[in-house]
């Protein structure tokens, strides 16, 4: 059997290519790209590969208007989107799932949905962050409020208790016993009304601790009462309040009598109370308690649309739960933000939920999905109330307006996520910050060094997404974005501060990803260069034709006794590869790598290695020589559209929350044919994967290949 573990014989019919698809999909792609034949059997012309491919593409194809769209799992929101979401929901600033446990990693992402498991300690932390997101969200005033009715105030003098009120026929005093925790201001507020008489208002004293404070003329009667207020500073510790009738009247059968309704003290009163802009939308005003059901129902309904990403008729367990807040009397803000803690550790807040019936093999997402679909694969983030209103339309049915909200999504700030979450994570660059050289061979590696390396790479990344530039530019270019820092590691002169700007790298040996000190020092060891994982990095992230994995007992560089201490790093690699177990894979990672050996571990560029002269040239299977990471990358850019298939697999994959399919063929296919008019052009590429069937519909569960 041939080292890849595939042998072709004749008579082959397009039968025996659609029956194993997915092999020969990999075959396709290994003869394309010269991998296949191995080294040193017969080799076929270019154009005898060209047909080959073509047909294998053309057996392929027949079976694409069968394709399946596939399912996505039902998965939970990963720590990055939980941040988004929340900052975007309740326009928070704190990052709380920062403290959850990482997030599993599947086919290179942290969102796929097969890999996010739900543990008890991480409901927990859910719990812990709805409270806290929630108390950054609803800036509940410190100032409370305590009401004693009048029927309950301790009375001195003539004055009868009524049914929810105080009535004063002479001189009398009602009182109420108020607690202080704490130092301030306080407002105390009496309702109060009066039987006129004579030619006088009834007045009445305030008093405090039996010390009079002010005289109100108390002007409004029985029928319509009125408050009349006072401020005044209290300390800590027990305080009687009251109000007295001072100025009792009798004469012609004429009454002048006094009411008190309610004394209540509030405080410690705040000069100017923070409102945040989630209370600004959903508690404009604190309403009237006998309106707070009512009130409630109202904006929890909104905000719990918004949180689970479409209308959800679940009312009443919430207004359950704000109903429980309200009877502890700690304010209506404190009840709703109760209610709202509830709405956050709802599975249909904390998972991106998209249900089934069983009738059916496959569907097209509602609109609402959509919006969804749309939000986490180019946000990271909930639904904006645009696509919110779009799908409550149904506008989300129609591609071309899908079309212009993929476009208006891009140019907008938030898309800055697909910067961070696809395209380093794409990359492999989450591992960089982990990544410890050798500190004496490599004294100028640092932190604020590794942070410039990620910036260099993100603003390179956002400057292709924010122009729409080729993605051949991830290859190749004549610019990256430096600072002074960055610029001293490569050599570069003229660049003075700590901010980046676009900066020419013609004459320079750099442009595009593959030379950018991040990529280089992450695909390195901590004490020298790796051909073999630089090769393999750009196989697999750049080309999508990984080698298979290493066979059983096959030992490390550093495992083989037979090296000796002169022997270069170029010549242990030659010895590896005769190994025949190794020959196939290294013969084309190592080449690959070696085009990068003119720069170091962490990406400085070199023409020495321990004394002796870099050498930067290699033979790429099919017999293609080039010397150096320019004439490499010349040749790496002949193969656009399988850099574009791969590129496309890659988006899919996190646009998606699963793993390619070998039934995705048809649709990569599609998306690279469409883009290929544009030259490949990033927006395009985001288009084609969203405008496809994987993208808008998905297979009842069961029904994935």
């Amino acid at each position: 059997m041939p080292p890849g573990g595939v042998a072709l014989k004749k008579g082959l019919s397009a039968g025996d290519v659609q029956k194993n698809s997915g092999t020969w999909q990999r075959i396709a792609k290994n003869v394309a790209m010269k991998h296949m034949p191995p080294e040193g059997s017969p080799a076929p012309s270019q154009d005898q590969r060209i047909k080959f491919v073509n047909w294998i593409d053309g057996a392929l194809v027949q079976d694409c208007k069968l394709a399946d769209p596939g399912r996505v799992t039902l998965r939970r929101l990963n720590r990055e989107e939980y941040n988004n979401t929340v900052r975007d929901l309740l326009g928070v600033t704190i990052r709380p799932a920062d403290d959850f446990p990482s997030d599993d990693v599947g086919y290179g992402f942290d969102n796929i949905g097969d890999v996010l498991s739900m543990s008890p300690l991480l409901m927990e932390k859910y719990l812990a962050a709805s409270d806290k997101v929630m108390k950054d969200a609803i800036r509940a005033s410190r100032s409370k409020t305590t009401q004693i009715d009048g029927s309950l105030l301790k009375i001195t003098g003539s004055a009868n208790a009524r049914e929810g009120w105080l009535e004063m026929f002479s001189v009398a005093t009602g009182t109420a016993k108020f607690t202080v925790k704490s130092p301030g201001w306080y407002k105390i507020r009496v309702i109060a009304g009066e039987q006129h008489a004579g030619p006088e208002f009834a007045k009445m004293d305030l008093k405090v601790n039996q010390d009079k404070v002010t005289e109100f003329d108390i002007k409004a009667p029985f029928a319509k009462p009125e408050a009349y207020e006072y401020r005044l500073k209290l300390t800590p510790g027990e305080w009687n309040i009251g109000g007295t009738f001072t100025n009792d009247y009798y004469a012609d059968k004429k009454d002048r009598n006094m009411a008190i309704f309610s004394i209540s003290l509030s405080g410690p009163l705040e000069d100017n109370p923070i409102r945040t802009e989630f209370q600004k939308t959903y508690i404009p005003t604190i309403p009237p308690k006998e309106q707070w059901e009512s009130e409630a129902r109202k904006q929890l309904n909104s905000f719990a649309d918004r949180a689970y990403r479409r209308p959800k008729e679940e009312l009443d367990r919430l207004m359950n739960v704000f109903s429980f807040g309200a009877q502890s009397g700690e304010g209506y803000e404190k009840a709703f933000q109760v209610a709202c803690q509830a709405v956050l550790c709802n599975p249909n807040f904390l998972y991106r939920v998209e249900l089934d019936s069983a009738n059916i093999k496959s569907r097209t997402l509602t609109p609402y999905e959509t919006a969804s679909r749309l939000s986490y694969f180019l946000w990271s983030s909930t639904p904006d109330q645009t696509l919110l209103d779009l799908a409550k339309n149904g506008e989300l049915s129609n591609p071309e307006i899908v079309a212009a909200q993929v476009q208006r999504m891009l140019e907008d700030p938030k898309s800055d996520a697909l910067v961070q979450n696809f395209g380093l994570q794409w990359l492999q660059l989450r591992k960089l910050p982990y990544f410890e050289p050798d500190k004496k061979m490599f004294p100028e590696y640092s932190a604020d060094l590794v942070d410039d390396m990620i910036q260099e790479t993100s603003l390179y990344i956002k400057n292709i997404l924010r122009e729409n530039r080729p993605i051949s530019e991830f290859i190749d270019s004549k610019y990256t974005f430096l600072n002074e820092n960055l610029a001293k590691h490569y050599g570069i002169a003229g660049i003075a501060g700590t901010d980046f700007r676009k900066v020419s790298t013609v004459g320079t040996g750099r442009g595009g990803v593959l030379t950018q000190a991040a990529i280089l020092t992450v695909t390195s060891n901590p004490t020298r260069t790796s051909p073999t994982k630089r090769g393999r990095w750009v196989l697999e992230q750049i080309l999508g034709s990984p080698p298979p994995p290493p066979p059983p007992g096959v030992g490390d560089l550093q495992d083989e006794k037979k090296f000796t201490a002169s022997m270069t790093l170029r010549q242990r690699l030659e010895e590896h590869r005769k190994n025949p177990s190794c020959a196939t894979c290294h013969s084309r990672m190592d080449a690959i790598g070696f085009g990068f050996e003119n720069f170091d571990t962490v990406g400085k560029w070199r023409v020495q290695d321990a004394g002796t002269k870099v050498d930067s040239s290699a033979t790429l299977p099919g017999g293609r020589k080039f010397t150096g990471a320019v004439e490499l990358k010349s040749i790496l850019l002949e193969n656009k559209k399988e850099f574009a298939r791969n590129f496309a697999e890659k988006l899919m994959t996190f646009a998606l929350g699963r793993g390619i399919y070998e039934s995705d063929k048809c649709f990569i296919d599609e998306i690279v044919k469409k883009a290929s008019a544009s030259d490949y052009k990033f927006h395009s590429m985001v288009q084609g994967v969203v405008a496809s069937e994987p993208f808008r519909k998905r297979t009842l569960e069961g029904t994935n290949p």
